[in-house]
């Protein structure tokens, strides 16, 4: 009796398995390399914003905020961590 109780948890126990390389674990992955991004933002970089946006830094305000010309003369401050999707002018070859 013992050895079908454990039986009958082996399929939920490779769903999870399953679930865990082909979903959790590329999500962690695309989450810290994003980080790792922000983090590294510099006056001068081309981003798109969250919305869309497409601008460049033109000067970073503490750790929390940059501000981002989008047109001339036209500056938005943007919060770092949220606002910010990709960077437009990237050196890094994605895989």
């Amino acid at each position: 009796m013992d050895s079908a109780g454990i039986g009958q948890f082996i399929p939920l126990i490779l769903i999870f398995v399953i679930f865990y390389f082909f979903l959790i674990r590329p999500q962690q992955k695309k989450v810290k390399e994003h980080k790792a991004m922000v983090e590294n933002l510099k006056k001068g970089d081309k981003i798109v914003t969250s919305g869309g946006i497409t601008g460049i830094i033109s000067r970073v305000i503490d750790n929390d905020k940059i501000e981002v010309e989008i047109a001339e003369n036209v500056t938005v401050e943007v919060i770092r961590g949220t606002g910010v999707q990709s960077l437009m002018n990237s050196q890094e070859v994605k895989k």
